[in-house]
């Protein structure tokens, strides 16, 4: 009877049965996202050349629309570090003024994506491409962000980097800047290390990146060492709308640039969604509702002028690990961003580039996932071939190219061993048994017209191809030749085809 009334109290009120108090858990993760976000907006906007309030716009969208927008419960969007090397490339060729149109762009095609339902289609491309991806942009956010830490220029160009990489050690052990970048960037990299590693809950929940940060902009400010720091201007003034002129200077450079921009971010997001839904028991990740909030989302970065955005896994595992319970973190996070732009934005001029440099840095090294690479060398040859060369491509020309390489490179892979093609032959006396299995494809014709043409011409062949699972076109031509072939040089064959030929 007891229960009966519960039950019904239950209904009535709309919870279940100790139902937890979410709203104390969803703030305490706000505040932890919040901390983690900070910096790392801020160095991602510094680090892709544009003015650092963009950054912290971008937080702020991804927070209060992305994050109140259905698609993922969890998962945390703002500016990455994994696009920093294209913002910069695009901001460099088409100028800070094309940026919002870029971003406009890239969310109207990630919201059609969505519509669409292609979201799911992202989940198809190789996971050995999207680590290369990753590893690439990996290598060149850290190839990049040690010329700050020198207190260098970062070169526009990959060979100018590498070519520069002398200097810059030159730099860094004879000047006072360089001298003091580099014990600064140090320090903080240690202290991030070590944070999680040997400080005791609960305190390991403040983010070590906002320690290093905190303690290494006070250590520069009380010694007056001479580093250079970041500029904060206003945060209206720094918005960069587009203006009507702007559009009419698109062109194929810039669409291509918009595609790029929608690709990557999407794939960035989903990957990030699929590795965050691991993370927790709460509901999964829609992933066309996904994609229509990240389109929404840079639709709306793209107005303002600000960065580009995707889902972060740095932010999302934080929000996550600190036991948030719905999207109320994740658009709380954004209003803490937003309060603190509007009430403390001068503490972010204490903060030394280099000491962002080396978060970027810590953060294009994660990047990197050396285990991961290692372990696939060990276990799959072929895929980390492909890993490989999508890093070094994405290094050596841009991340488009290196991307697009990558998976015209796994297309082909995958094809070669899908058409696996067996071929056994017994020899008797006066007959031959040749029987075939698996995919006969054009990627084997030569191995097969090998075989064949190697059959003696005198005796009689029974050419058994009732297994194969696939006979394409090629195929099939070739082995009516060589029959056409084989009946004219007195040999006689008999041929068991396969229910369907392709």
């Amino acid at each position: 009877m007891t229960t009966q009334l519960e039950d019904k109290s239950q209904q009535q009120t709309g919870r279940k049965p100790n139902a937890p108090n979410t709203l104390g858990a969803d703030i305490a993760a706000s505040l932890v996202v919040f901390l983690v976000a900070v910096p790392l907006c801020v160095g991602v906007a510094a680090a892709s050349g544009v003015p650092v309030e963009l950054g912290i716009v971008t937080g702020i969208v991804g927070g209060l629309v992305v994050g109140l927008l259905p698609g993922s419960s969890l998962q945390v969007s703002g500016p990455a570090a994994g696009l920093t090397v294209l913002v910069a490339s695009a901001v460099s060729q088409h100028g800070l003024g094309m940026l919002g149109i870029i971003v406009l762009g890239a969310g109207i095609v990630q919201i059609l994506l969505g519509v669409s339902r292609m979201g799911t289609w992202f989940r198809a491309i190789s996971p050995s491409v999207v680590q290369g991806m990753l590893a690439g942009i990996g290598l060149v956010l850290i190839l990049g962000q040690v010329y700050p830490v020198g207190g260098l220029a970062q070169p526009d160009t990959t060979a100018e980097k590498f070519g520069g990489l002398g200097g810059l050690a030159t730099a860094m052990v004879t000047t006072p800047q360089g001298l003091a970048g580099i014990g600064l960037a140090v320090t903080a990299l240690l202290i991030m290390t070590a944070w999680k590693k040997f400080v005791p809950a609960p305190l390991n929940l403040v983010p070590g990146a906002l320690i290093a940060v905190i303690l290494t902009s006070a250590a520069a400010a009380l010694l007056a060492l001479p580093v250079k720091k970041i500029e904060v201007g206003s945060l209206l003034a720094s918005l960069n709308p587009p203006a009507l002129t702007d559009f009419g200077a698109v062109n194929l450079a810039v669409l291509g640039s918009i595609l790029t921009f929608a690709l990557i971010a999407s794939a960035e997001s989903l990957f990030s969604a699929a590795a965050v839904d691991r993370m927790h028991d709460g509901p999964k990740t829609q992933y066309n509702k996904e994609l229509v909030a990240q389109g929404a989302g840079n639709a709306v970065c793209g107005v303002f002028g600000a960065l580009p955005m995707t889902a972060v896994i740095v932010r999302s595992s934080a929000n996550v690990q600190a036991g948030a319970k719905t999207k109320l973190s994740r658009v709380l996070h954004g209003f803490w961003l937003l309060l603190f732009v509007v009430l403390l934005p001068g503490l972010l001029a204490f903060i030394p580039t280099a000491v962002l440099a080396a978060l970027l840095i810590q953060a294009g090294w994660k990047l990197l996932e050396l285990k991961a690479v290692a372990k696939l060398v060990r276990e799959h040859r072929s895929e980390a071939f492909v890993l490989v060369l999508t890093a070094v491509t994405i290094v050596a020309t841009d991340l488009l190219i290196g991307t697009l390489t990558g998976l015209a490179v796994a297309v082909v892979k995958t094809a070669i061993e899908v058409s696996r093609l067996s071929v056994n032959a017994e020899h008797e006396e006066d007959r031959v048994h040749v029987e075939l299995g698996g995919n006969a494809t054009f990627l084997r014709l030569p191995r097969l017209l090998d075989h064949l043409e190697k059959l003696p011409t005198g005796k009689h062949v029974h050419l058994d191809l009732s297994t194969v699972r696939h006979l394409d076109r090629a195929c099939h031509q070739a082995v009516e030749n060589w029959v056409a072939e084989h009946r004219r040089n007195n040999g006689s064959v008999e041929v068991a085809m396969p229910a369907k030929v392709g």
